[in-house]
């Protein structure tokens, strides 16, 4: 897929805390507004500079992965409710 520079987009009444984060992660990754904003873009999309525009499926950017030892922990607590009290059926 060739990809092209579509246009410049303006933003108005862009609120002073969120101006001042911007410049403050340009200022940390040593790149421009213009290349910081287009950065943020991307990840809040899903999406990079190499790969196809496409959401991630998985998430994990807001919910976390498990451990082996966080699973190990679930299964214990729940084990539980695998068990059957077949005079509950009867």
């Amino acid at each position: 897929m060739n990809q092209k520079a579509v246009k410049s987009i303006t933003i108005h009444g862009l609120d002073y805390e969120i101006s001042e984060l911007i410049s403050e992660k340009a200022r940390q990754g040593n790149t421009s507004l213009n290349q910081t904003i287009k950065i943020l873009l991307q990840d809040s999309l899903g999406i990079t500079a190499n790969t196809p525009k496409k959401r991630q499926a998985n998430f994990s950017d807001i919910f976390g992965k498990w451990t082996k030892a966080d699973e190990k922990e679930f299964n214990s607590q729940v084990k539980r409710f695998e068990r059957i009290d077949h005079e509950d059926w009867q």
